[in-house]
C-alpha cells in the first residue's frame, strides 16, 4: 500500500539523477551493435527486449547500494511512465492502455525472474533464458554473446562505486563486435 507520508520519512531521488540513468539505460537498449552484429531483432519489442534487459541489470545492481531501493523504486516509476508515455504517442487509446501496462509489467517481472535465476545458475542457463526471452528461441551464437556481454556488464556495475552508481556516473561496456559476428 502506498503511503502518502513516505516521503517525509524516505529522501526522495533526484529527478535528474534518475532521468539520467534511464537515458543511460535507453541510450545503450538502442546501441546497433545489438541489431546489427548479434541478431537482436530491430523491431519495437526486440528493443523493448533489451530495454528490459538493462533496466534488470541496473536494478540488480541498485539492490546492494544504500537507498538503492527508494531508487529502483523512482527507475522502475519512470520506466512504466516512460512505456505509458510511448503508447499514447503510438495512438493506443486510453482503454486499452493499462491493458498493455498490465502487459509490460508482467513481461518485466517474468524476464527479471528468469534472468536472476539463469544469472545464478550459469553461462549456458543464462544464455538459453535471453535465447528465449531476446531471440525468440533462436539465434543461440547470438544469446551467448549476449550473455558473455551481460557478464560484462555486470561485473562492470559491481565494480563501480556505490557513489557512482547512486550518481549514474558510470557506463555500459560498448558491445563490439568479434570476428564471429557475436558481441565482446
Amino acid at each position: 500500500m502506498l503511503w502518502p507520508f513516505n516521503r517525509f520519512r524516505n529522501p526522495t531521488v533526484p529527478r535528474g539523477t534518475i532521468e539520467a540513468i534511464y537515458g543511460m539505460i535507453v541510450a545503450q537498449a538502442r546501441e546497433p551493435a545489438f541489431y546489427a552484429s548479434l541478431g537482436v531483432r530491430d523491431t519495437v519489442n526486440g528493443r523493448f527486449d533489451m530495454l528490459i534487459l538493462h533496466l534488470w541489470l541496473v536494478l540488480r545492481r541498485l539492490q546492494s547500494v544504500e537507498g538503492g531501493n527508494s531508487m529502483s523504486q523512482a527507475l522502475f516509476d519512470h520506466f512504466c511512465a516512460d512505456m505509458d508515455d510511448n503508447l499514447r504517442e503510438m495512438g493506443v487509446g486510453d482503454l486499452t492502455v493499462p491493458k498493455r501496462m498490465q502487459a509490460f509489467g508482467e513481461a518485466f517481472y517474468g524476464r527479471s525472474a528468469a534472468y536472476d535465476l539463469a544469472f545464478e545458475a550459469g553461462d549456458e542457463e543464462l544464455a538459453q533464458a535471453l535465447s528465449k526471452n531476446v531471440f525468440n528461441g533462436e539465434a543461440a551464437d547470438g544469446a551467448r554473446a549476449l550473455a558473455a556481454y551481460v557478464r560484462e556488464t555486470s561485473d562492470n556495475l559491481a565494480k563501480s562505486a556505490d557513489e557512482a552508481v547512486r550518481k549514474g556516473a558510470w557506463t555500459f561496456p560498448k558491445p563490439v563486435a568479434d570476428s564471429q559476428g557475436g558481441v565482446s
